[in-house]
């Protein structure tokens, strides 16, 4: 991790605008943090599989995403760290549904770049101080399934093994957060967004989710007509 030390704090800034991106960066290097920039989702998923990140300045409005998804499966995955969203949706649903997804602050285009620095800051004091309070979820456990959220892989009844692929580990995974919630397709798959409406191959997952979980399959997942897909279950995290 570049320039990542024990005691240096890792932050990763997350923003689809370069020049914002390295705005950002270049104000929190002077606080002598170790900072990683991403473009994207897939550029925040190959920084968090890289090493231990600290806190995330998180942009909603990313090319293959979308950030309050990516905050509700990161929580769901047991990420400890701090999240400040920032966005320039200046709306107070926006707001609230940032917060209750697990953002810790939210911050609204055009921002101060030393507002953000302190709030930075004292979202890192209050990290220190909340150290070994909690532990993150590990297992989602649903009816009488488990699912693994730090090896990504499902666990029967029984506990024997069901490999998922990476498209359906974020799947189940979105459907797991959102247990008892119609998801729309675009929800469920955010980085094809643009044409969930008509992509049979988010069906075709959903058939093969269905097929791992038998004989409770289709019971669990249910097709909500006009909405999407919705888990029938109430979901516990351990």
């Amino acid at each position: 991790m570049p320039g990542a030390t024990a005691d240096r704090p890792h932050l990763l800034i997350a923003d689809d605008d370069a020049d914002i991106r390295d705005l950002v960066t270049a104000q929190l290097a002077r606080e002598g943090y170790a900072l990683t920039p991403a473009g994207d989702v897939a550029g925040i998923r190959a920084a968090l599989a890289a090493g231990p990140v600290d806190l995330i300045v998180l942009d909603l409005g990313l090319p293959d995403g979308d950030g309050l998804t990516l905050c509700r499966e990161l929580r769901g995955e047991g990420y400890p760290g701090a999240i400040i969203m920032v966005t320039a949706r200046d709306s107070a649903i926006d707001r609230v549904l940032g917060l209750e997804l697990g953002a810790d602050d939210y911050l609204t285009k055009p921002f101060e770049p030393r507002e953000l620095t302190a709030r930075v800051r004292n979202l890192l004091r209050r990290g220190a101080r909340d150290v070994g309070a909690a532990t993150p979820a590990r297992v989602a456990i649903f009816g009488r399934w488990r699912l693994d959220l730090v090896k990504r892989r499902l666990l029967a009844p029984g506990n024997s093994v069901v490999m998922l692929s990476t498209a359906e580990f974020d799947m189940l995974s979105r459907l797991v957060n959102a247990a008892g919630r119609p998801l729309s397709r675009e929800a469920l798959v955010p980085a094809r967004a643009a044409t969930a409406s008509h992509d049979r191959t988010i069906d075709n997952q959903i058939s093969r989710l269905r097929q791992k979980l038998k004989p409770d399959g289709e019971e669990l997942i249910l097709t909500v007509r006009g909405q999407g897909y919705m888990l029938a279950a109430t979901t516990r995290f351990e």
